[in-house]
């Protein structure tokens, strides 16, 4: 009896798949249903352990822990604050050139419509102002639609008021929770989480701190080609651009359309737009291939696949959230399969593809001599 009672209990293939595609539906189904509370709860988290490290300065200077984590929040408000505000100034002077874009919109359109007529051999029936009640229709929808999820993101007015109250409680216990990450591992993994738990608080800081210099240096360079074209409202097309860099792929180029669209409509020649497309583009290869790589690091970056996939099942489950906090959360989640025990083939594969060293010819003819010498270390001697 004690035999039987002692072995394993193995499941059949099918079953074990089963089970886990149950699972991943299941977890699927409870993030989605429990978005409200678990948005807000990664929001905060992310924003206490980038700011962390300021409050444990602070403390160190023998600074109250709660007058800290205080300050910390006051801090992250005032920055969140400060963003908004620009984004406001600069979307109200934009406004006001609504009217003058409409009027050229519609020269274009009468331009296009006696274009078509010239060259068609008879009238074509394109009316311009259902053109352009069609068109400023679906600018409106989808000005709507981003409004909406923005709202969706952020919640309500209650949501607003919630995040700051998690950020002052996760930075005011933050050790406590560490502490307990720790308990709920037996002691002899003790060390072992300790270091997880280190190595997750430097992913997340990398990202978040990365992200930001990425961000900054976006939108110098952005505005630096916007003004040097002459294009109206460089800043504020700028800052967005550079702001939608934080979705990887699609963020580049829905912050570049924006710009190319208003050169379009405001400058008399195709080589204004043509101009920001490609300043946008070399701008971009740069930042994909120099900052990034070298401010945010490799223990952040992960191979184009996993990130676009990570993508589109973070807009499937949580919408714009879902697509800003999955990149880091399939971070944290490499670093902690690249501890666990059998786990590590998924970190291999959420993370960034390294090309193969290749040798060149000078350094196999370098190691094919060292060998000689190795080999037949006389003949040196002699010569």
């Amino acid at each position: 009896m004690k035999e039987n009672s002692s072995q394993k209990i193995e499941l059949p293939y099918y079953l074990r798949i089963t089970t886990i595609l149950l699972s991943l539906v299941l977890i699927v189904v409870i993030m989605q249903a429990a978005k409200s509370v678990l948005v807000p709860i990664l929001i905060a988290g992310f924003l206490a352990v980038l700011i962390s490290p300021f409050t444990s300065w602070l403390e160190r200077k023998k600074i109250n822990p709660t007058f800290s984590a205080i300050i910390s929040l006051v801090s992250i408000i005032l920055l969140v604050a400060g963003i908004l505000y620009f984004f406001y100034s600069q979307i109200v002077n934009f406004s006001s050139d609504l009217d003058g874009l409409e009027n050229r919109f519609s020269e274009l359109l009468s331009s296009l419509n006696k274009f078509i007529e010239r060259f068609s051999g008879g009238h074509v029936n394109l009316s311009v102002y259902k053109i352009k009640e069609l068109v400023f229709k679906q600018i409106t929808d989808n000005l709507n639609v981003l409004s909406q999820g923005v709202i969706a993101t952020l919640g309500t007015l209650t949501l607003a008021f919630i995040i700051p109250i998690y950020l002052f409680l996760f930075i005011f216990y933050r050790g406590f929770i560490v502490d307990f990450i720790k308990k709920l591992f037996s002691k002899k993994h003790e060390e072992k989480v300790g270091k997880t738990v280190v190595k997750v608080k430097n992913v997340v800081q990398k990202y978040i701190k990365g992200a930001f210099y990425v961000i900054c240096i976006l939108a110098v360079l952005n505005s630096i080609a916007l003004f040097s074209l002459g294009i109206k409202h460089a800043l504020l097309f700028a800052v967005f651009a550079a702001f939608l860099n934080v979705i990887p792929f699609l963020g580049p180029i829905i912050g570049s359309i924006l710009p190319i669209l208003f050169a379009l409509l405001t400058k008399d020649s195709l080589w204004y737009p043509f101009g920001v497309l490609l300043s946008f583009y070399i701008i971009q290869v740069v930042e994909s291939n120099f900052f990034t790589p070298r401010i945010v690091g490799n223990q952040v970056s992960m191979n184009p696949l996993m990130t676009i996939i990570a993508l589109f099942i973070g807009n499937f489950i949580w919408g714009l959230a879902g697509m800003v906090l999955f990149i880091p959360g399939v971070a944290i989640l490499r670093v902690i399969f690249d501890q666990v025990k059998g786990m590590e083939a998924y970190a291999f594969l959420l993370g960034s593809v390294r090309p193969k060293k290749k040798y060149s010819n000078i350094k196999g003819k370098e190691l094919v001599a060292k060998l000689k010498r190795k080999k037949f270390p006389d003949n040196e001697d002699r010569n």
